[in-house]
């Protein structure tokens, strides 16, 4: 049985349920500048071309759960350039300012953070090359350093550089109740590497290399416990590689005892806070 996660694995559309559906797809489209890629009653698929990112559900039976409670921290969505990044930074800022929380230069990527209309963290940014990254062994070297957001639109949104480029779902970061239990379900089941943790406080882990394609934090939420049905997060998927990777993630769950729904094409599974981990393909997530 395979310990790791394949290489090639990485994030796929989050599913969020949400109560006012027009207001929130408006702000995904209209804000962030995603595009209405697929809708039925009560759902609407965001993201740009055929890749999803944010599927969002209306949920008019839920209500928000308290702010202490684990679930999501943020979605954090990948923009191929910083021109791309500075057109959406720019469109969302101007269109809904009150959203705007903060920005940061994290050393591998330069990063904005807002709050949607429902109070789900949204994260837009871009990754620094690759062979760049400083690494200490298998840690790479991450920071919180200022990022002036005016300054950042100067030198990057240009009125001829509006092109929208790609964005996908770089990576999830999670509310989580304590850390040596989301290392001993992501890491030690899952198969994710560690790539940083700051002692009891987060987690970033990772498949491939990257910098982190999940992170883990307890600043607002240390103690909780599972999730009772809430607003917010529904679903948070891993796109996986080949039909070989996805056997041994779910003979990895099974020996550990976690319970997984598996129809031979996907797995799905609850972590220790009952986030929903859908487990899927590639090409059919």
């Amino acid at each position: 049985m395979t310990d790791a996660l394949a290489a090639a694995t990485s994030m796929g559309a989050v599913t969020l349920e949400v109560a006012d559906l027009d207001a929130v797809t408006a702000y995904y489209t209209e804000g962030v500048g995603l595009d209405v890629i697929d809708s039925a009653p009560g759902e609407v698929t965001v993201g740009r071309g055929a890749v999803a990112s944010l599927v969002l559900r209306h949920a008019s039976g839920l209500r928000h759960a308290p702010r202490t409670a684990a679930g999501l921290f943020h979605t954090a969505v990948l923009f191929d350039s910083r021109a791309a990044l500075a057109s959406a930074v720019s469109s969302v800022a101007s269109r809904f300012p009150a959203s705007f929380t903060g920005s940061s230069d994290h050393i591998v990527s330069q990063a904005f953070y807002f709050d949607d209309p429902e109070g789900n963290g949204v994260e837009l940014y871009w990754d620094r090359p690759r062979a760049g990254w400083q690494w200490d062994g298998a840690t790479v070297r991450m920071d919180t350093l200022p990022l002036d957001p005016n300054l950042f639109l100067q030198q990057h949104l240009h009125a001829d550089t509006l092109a929208r480029g790609l964005a996908e779902v770089g990576h999830v970061h999670l509310k989580v109740g304590d850390i040596a239990t989301a290392h001993g379900f992501y890491v030690d089941v899952l198969g994710f590497d560690v790539t940083a943790r700051f002692g009891e406080q987060a987690l970033f882990v990772s498949a491939g290399g990257y910098h982190h394609h999940v992170g883990m934090n307890t600043w607002q939420s240390r103690g909780a416990g599972p999730r009772t049905p809430a607003l917010g997060l529904g679903q948070v998927v891993l796109r996986l590689p080949d039909a070989d990777a996805l056997g041994a993630l779910g003979d990895r769950l099974r020996v550990a005892g976690v319970p997984v729904q598996d129809d031979g094409r996907e797995l799905v599974f609850a972590d220790p806070w009952s986030n929903t981990v859908r487990a899927a393909l590639a090409q059919t997530s």
